[in-house]
């Protein structure tokens, strides 16, 4: 299984951030298909009231980097990446990698009762 993780910086405008990304960014990402897997994180700290490094960060995943380079290809995958932009004014990073898992685990969404927000 590859990841892209997405770490984006601090917004100049959190509250704008967080709602062009639930309003606007999420339903253009949501049509990207060929994801198996897709996770949205608030950062927080390691040691309280730090700062942490970045104020959101996201996991894309997909069998092989190969599948996730093409959804990101895709007219779909484009627009979701042309959008970035327009919200991510603390700037964005981009990285891939493949998991090992060490312990298997299951993240709940909105099905299993988890926030989807």
């Amino acid at each position: 299984m590859t990841r892209l993780t997405v770490l984006y910086g601090h917004p100049t405008d959190p509250a704008a951030f967080d709602r062009y990304y639930h309003d606007v960014h999420i339903p253009i990402a949501r049509r990207m298909k060929g994801l198996r897997g897709w996770t949205v994180g608030k950062c927080e700290p390691a040691t309280p009231g730090e700062r942490p490094p970045y104020y959101l960060i996201v996991g894309l995943y997909a069998a092989t980097r190969a599948d996730l380079e093409a959804v990101l290809a895709s007219p779909e995958g484009r627009a979701a990446v042309a959008d970035v932009p327009n919200f991510a004014t603390g700037g964005v990073t981009f990285l891939f990698d493949d998991e090992v898992v060490l312990i298997p685990c299951s993240l709940g969404g909105p099905a299993a009762g988890g926030e989807a927000r």
